[in-house]
């Protein structure tokens, strides 16, 4: 009888490892021919040693064996995942060149759209794992916020790493149990990633829009970075500002520095009216943008910009609340 991990809120671990097998099979459509693979795509290194499942050799306490974590699956989705969406790219975009191209397969592998994926199929109630109730607290952040629909690349809460590793280690198992059929592969893949992000719906990272609009106009880019003060309710959180051209026109925070860097870059992008990498001509606050509006205009850029900020900082106190 397997221990049942200790659990998160919105979670009940499937100790039914038949189950389990026969959810991840449904949501692929795919039948693996050595679940076997599939059980060690679902076991976390955590799981106690005379627990997990082991290699022929060995088994149990004492045996030979190489234990099997998802680990090594994970390294072999990983590079199996980017191969996938490399041929499927440039099959459906032949004049597209490769720099739109890794853009798109970077936006496909991404920690938080792997994450995002796992959370969509329910992944995480399926791996074995053992005492880990922080990580299983910052899972169960991550899935409320998708849940509650936040747009893609748009999160406070930073995706947890381990949801985009149980992704790549169900690919890795199934690459490895069609015997390295790409083209089945591939069909799967499209399953367990869907949506699949295109050219068309491909959203750019708001810190690298930032930086080339500034390089192109020639505007000096620079963030701060500070802490907020300390609460009860919510802790310490990061706050990121940008400054373009010496006038602040983007704020930020989250728990992490990495994100509240990247909600303050989006806060600028809004500001200034970025679509494409190309400001439309309206008036900002006093930074040389636009058609020069007057004070009006910005006035109510910088009203939005503390509205923003202050809905950022509710958002983060729900959420850490609940």
């Amino acid at each position: 009888m397997q221990r049942q991990p200790a659990a998160a809120v919105g979670f009940e671990f499937e100790a039914d490892r038949k189950a389990a097998a026969r959810t991840v099979e449904r949501a692929l459509g795919y039948r693996f021919r050595d679940r076997a693979l599939l059980d060690e795509a679902l076991t976390h290194s955590s799981w106690p040693p005379a627990r997990a499942p082991t290699t022929k050799g060995g088994g149990g306490e004492g045996g030979v064996g190489r234990r099997r974590t998802y680990q090594r699956l994970e390294f072999v989705g990983d590079a199996a995942l980017g191969l996938a969406f490399s041929g499927l790219f440039y099959r459906e975009y032949p004049d597209l060149g490769p720099g739109v191209l890794t853009e798109l397969r970077s936006a496909n592998t991404s920690n938080e759209k792997l994450a995002r994926a796992a959370v969509r199929h329910g992944l995480y109630r399926l791996l074995r794992r053992h005492n880990c109730d922080r990580l299983d607290l910052r899972v169960s952040h991550f899935t409320v916020f998708v849940n509650g629909n936040v747009p893609y690349n748009g999160q406070v809460v930073e995706a947890p790493k381990v949801l985009a590793d149980i992704v790549e280690a169900i690919a890795g198992a199934v690459y490895v149990d069609c015997k390295f059929d790409l083209k089945q592969f591939q069909k799967v893949v499209e399953k367990l990633c869907s949506p699949i992000i295109f050219e068309e719906t491909l959203c750019k990272d708001p810190v690298s829009m930032l930086k080339e609009h500034c390089e192109k106009h020639n505007k000096a880019l620079g963030y701060t970075e500070s802490d907020s003060e300390y609460t009860e309710s919510i802790g310490v959180l990061k706050v990121a500002n940008v400054i373009v051209h010496g006038e602040l026109v983007g704020i930020g925070s989250a728990k992490q520095m990495r994100v509240a860097r990247r909600n303050a870059a989006r806060d600028a992008v809004a500001t200034l009216r970025l679509v494409g990498g190309e400001e439309r001509g309206v008036a900002t606050a006093g930074c040389g943008f636009g058609d020069g509006a007057g004070e009006d205009e910005a006035g109510k850029v910088r009203l939005r910009r503390w509205f923003l900020l202050g809905a950022a900082l509710w958002l983060c106190f729900k959420l850490l609340w609940e």
